[in-house]
């Protein structure tokens, strides 16, 4: 089993404009940079076998400003990136919002669908029990990343998980097993 504690990326520039960014490597705002700082308070006491993030620079930096000072491995893995809203990518977060419901199996036009951003995170979680079997580690993300945490571990429908209203918390908890 593996202990999975998962963590949303800081605030971006695109968040505090209300846009959604996909793929696009917007960076952390001044806010983010500070919802870091007090990401890596929140755990100062604890311990993790690696840190994973995506490859865009809100996840990575999130998990650099807030383990400098820590020793923990901080890997960046691209399967754990967001949706790819194609080209919704950049635009409103309530013109986006308003799409995903659709967007299950149905790629955003030039994008992806949520059943693909959920078959990297299969892929991902298979390689996490090869690697980290026994072990905690922290995953620093996006929505997409915990819509398939959500679906992956917890055995919620995916369209369920993707249009239920999001609500920010300091962390959740997942414990992954061999099935």
């Amino acid at each position: 089993m593996i202990t999975i504690i998962f963590e949303s990326h800081g605030t971006t520039l695109d968040n505090e404009a209300k846009i959604s960014s996909g793929h696009y490597d917007v960076e952390l705002s001044e806010i983010g940079r500070q919802q870091a700082r007090e990401l890596g308070e929140r755990y100062k006491n604890d311990h993790f076998d690696a840190i994973f993030c995506s490859d865009l620079q809100r996840s990575y930096k999130t998990a650099e400003i807030a383990f400098m000072y820590r020793s923990f491995p901080i890997i960046k893995d691209r399967r754990l990136r967001e949706c790819d809203y194609g080209d919704l990518t950049k635009h409103s977060s309530e013109e986006v919002d308003a799409e995903k419901g659709k967007r299950i199996s149905v790629p955003f036009p030039n994008g992806e669908s949520y059943e693909q951003t959920t078959e990297r995170m299969r892929s991902f979680l298979r390689d996490l029990l090869k690697n980290y079997n026994g072990k905690k580690v922290m995953i620093i993300g996006h929505r997409a990343t915990q819509y398939g945490l959500e679906h992956l571990i917890n055995k919620f429908p995916l369209r369920e998980v993707v249009t239920a209203p999001w609500k920010w918390q300091p962390g959740w908890v997942y414990r992954l097993e061999e099935t």
